[in-house]
């Protein structure tokens, strides 16, 4: 059998095969008339990777109050109206699923990256509050580049936020979801606290390296505490900002390692996102490095994402030990399906929905 189809177990959470889907955010929620309530466009997005062949889905992130949204699009899970709409999205994963697919949800805050225009608005920066838009927060007053500045955060503020994300996670449970990424990722709230680049507090939420991952694994400890002790809990990092004094890799294996302590039972490696100035050096594959550092030196369980398109890559990378699981994205937008493909390509008899076995691939030798 492929090493990339392999069944994988997370505390009671029985995988399939280590194929996931990666967040991506939609930017589809109606901001209006149901603002943060997934719909029928998150139906088909999540449920067309079900019937793909996806083992592990994770939604895009869903904020844990409105302030913590990336944009007025962005869905939610901080009231029982987005539950019951992700509670049916769960109910149509788990049915229609052809690999007895499993469903998690990422919980996040943007912190200073919140209140932006959508992508595909045709504007660029922060949404004035004259057009839906809100102030936004974070670790100190420091603004990312050609955003609005951020209000920097009380000590009520961040136990404020800690609740919310216990809160959004309780409400995960009740709608169904089999696990919880907590988005810790990307220069969000999680990552503006641990980044120096921008925490320049001097409280116990900041200065060294302790204070500034405080947030994030009060935040782990939160939602450990509120969950199943059966359920697995998931970590999302940026392994590295990619710029001069900023979070590095040897940074990320000691939060691992704490997380991991902590309850998380695995990481979701990906990195960047911290400051405009960053110098990614990007190729096929290129974030595999960190999660097979942080796998080995940190002794947890990792995902790798990142230009990872093919069914080759992706069996690599679990083969030689660089993750226990590879996370797809826009290779799976252009085809919802990548799963049923790769395991054709690798060899690897993956049960197809009985509506598609008409087009199942045939072998000839």
């Amino acid at each position: 059998m492929p090493a990339l189809f392999q069944p994988l177990r997370l505390r009671s959470l029985e995988l399939q095969h280590r194929g996931w889907v990666s967040p991506m955010c939609q930017y589809s929620c109606d901001p209006d008339d149901a603002p943060g309530v997934p719909n029928d466009w998150h139906l088909m997005h999540l449920g067309s990777f079900a019937a793909g062949g996806a083992a592990l889905i994770l939604t895009e992130a869903a904020a844990v109050n409105a302030e913590g949204r990336i944009s007025p699009r962005d869905a939610g899970l901080y009231n029982s109206g987005q539950a019951e709409a992700w509670q049916r999205i769960t109910s149509f994963v788990h049915r229609y699923g052809a690999a007895e697919a499993k469903i998690g949800v990422q919980l996040a805050h943007a912190g200073r990256k919140a209140s932006t225009y959508w992508p595909f608005s045709g504007k660029r920066g922060s949404v004035p509050e004259s057009d839906g838009g809100w102030t936004t927060v974070g670790p100190s007053p420091l603004a990312f580049e050609g955003y609005a500045s951020p209000a920097a955060m009380g000590a009520d503020q961040i136990s404020g936020v800690v609740r919310d994300f216990a809160d959004a996670a309780v409400r995960a449970v009740d709608a169904g979801f089999d696990t919880i990424e907590i988005h810790g990722a990307h220069g969000y709230l999680l990552h503006q606290f641990q980044s120096p680049l921008i925490n320049t507090r001097t409280d116990a939420w900041g200065g060294d390296e302790t204070g500034r991952n405080r947030l994030m694994l009060t935040v782990v400890d939160a939602v450990r505490a509120v969950i199943p002790e059966s359920m697995p809990l998931l970590l999302r990092i940026s392994a590295s900002d990619w710029a001069e004094g900023g979070v590095d890799l040897a940074a990320s294996v000691r939060l691992a390692r704490q997380a991991a302590e902590h309850g998380v039972d695995l990481i979701d490696v990906s990195s960047g996102g911290a400051v405009a100035h960053q110098q990614i050096k990007a190729g096929p594959g290129y974030q595999t490095g960190f999660s097979a550092a942080i796998r080995k030196e940190a002794g947890v369980a990792t995902g790798t994402v990142g230009l990872l398109t093919s069914a080759g890559q992706a069996e690599h990378a679990v083969a030689t030990g660089q993750a226990d699981g590879v996370l797809i994205a826009r290779a799976a937008l252009r085809d919802p399906h990548w799963w049923l493909r790769a395991a054709f390509e690798l060899g690897h008899d993956l049960a197809w929905p009985p509506q598609y076995e008409r087009a199942v691939p045939r072998r000839t030798f």
